[in-house]
């Protein structure tokens, strides 16, 4: 056999071979590439900056600037509040728009006493009787005057001007009760939805959209005047005094009674005010009894305190109008919240009433 022949067909098989196999045999193919993970991505929602004003309320009360949720309609109440030692602690006095103390007779005070915008359901009272120049001031808030009895001067007045007022003793006992815990006369009580009740039963006007407003600080407005920790008041008897202590966390005044903190009966806590006025009236006595007329027309000195500082200035008084407190004769926005004016006499002098610390 030729030995080329066969070597040369050996090598021809062999090349065939490796033709056919070279996909197998040749390099082989790199791995597929690993996938990268897919990658989320988070959508961050930035927050609307904080405002450091809060909104405006759509409605404030009149008598206290605080926010109301709703237009305030009703009409006004004036309750005259007893004052005297036996009457104490009284009931609702915290839910009062505004409150004048005033001298009735003996020395001792009577607390004429503005509902408007709180104190729906809270128990009033003591509950007595009413002077002239309380009516006075009860008329100038548009109030429906609430009261048990009047002096002769004054039952004169109500009746012979047909005013609206609701009497325990000759107009009005049905919306009005005694508390068996307590003595008379210093029992007598009654809330804001009977009083209302009774007015409408005696066919008096219940809303008032006219009610006078008072201008208000605004948030952030800063106040102008002496500092004024406390101020002592001495209404006529030494050992008769009302001090107001400021309280710097709350803003607010506490209000004290010879020495002791003058507290609500019913939830215990300590009477505040947002602005404490002091006004001095020329006070005149009419009888052996002591009854007074206090001229709350003519106008005179009086100090502001609010917001741990004193301001000195005068109240005006116009006809149809609200005691207010001016300086330089522009009239001085109070603070949100309760306000206690508390009448004076003229005599011996002004700051003779004061101890200011």
């Amino acid at each position: 056999m030729n030995l080329n022949l066969i070597r040369n067909s050996f090598v021809l098989l062999l090349l065939s071979i490796c033709l056919i196999a070279l996909p197998a045999c040749g390099t082989a193919k790199n791995p597929p590439a690993a996938e990268e993970p897919a990658v989320e991505t988070i959508t961050v929602e930035e927050e609307p900056p904080v405002s450091e004003e809060r909104p405006a309320a759509a409605y404030t009360a009149p008598l206290t600037g605080m926010p109301l949720n709703e237009p305030l309609t009703r009409r006004p109440l004036a309750v005259m509040v007893n004052n005297a030692p036996a009457a104490r602690p009284q009931s609702g006095l915290g839910g009062a728009d505004i409150v004048y103390e005033v001298l009735a007779e003996g020395g001792v005070t009577r607390l004429v006493s503005i509902f408007h915008s709180r104190a729906d359901e809270a128990k009033i009272g003591p509950i007595r009787s009413i002077r002239p120049y309380m009516i006075e001031l009860g008329e100038s808030y548009h109030g429906v005057l609430v009261h048990a009895g009047a002096s002769n001067d004054a039952y004169a007045i109500l009746q012979r001007q047909k005013k609206e007022d609701l009497d325990e003793i000759t107009n009005a006992g049905a919306y009005f009760w005694r508390d068996k815990s307590r003595k008379a006369p210093h029992n007598l009580y009654s809330n804001v939805e009977k009083l209302l009740e009774g007015a409408a039963k005696r066919k008096y006007k219940t809303e008032d959209t006219s009610v006078p407003t008072y201008s208000f600080l605004k948030e952030g407005d800063l106040v102008a005047g002496d500092s004024a920790n406390s101020v002592e008041i001495k209404f006529q008897l030494n050992n008769y005094k009302v001090t107001y202590k400021y309280d710097a966390a709350t803003q607010l005044y506490q209000r004290y009674v010879n020495g002791s903190p003058h507290n609500d009966r019913e939830t215990g806590e300590i009477l505040t005010a947002a602005n404490v006025v002091v006004l001095s009236a020329d006070h005149k006595v009419l009888d052996d009894v002591g009854r007074l007329s206090v001229d709350l027309e003519l106008g005179g000195q009086a100090v502001l305190f609010q917001r741990g500082k004193m301001i000195r200035g005068q109240w005006i008084h116009r006809p149809d109008d609200v005691i207010r407190f001016v300086k330089d004769n522009q009239e001085v926005p109070f603070a949100p919240g309760t306000t206690y004016f508390n009448v004076v006499p003229n005599q011996p002098d002004f700051d003779s009433h004061l101890k200011v610390e």
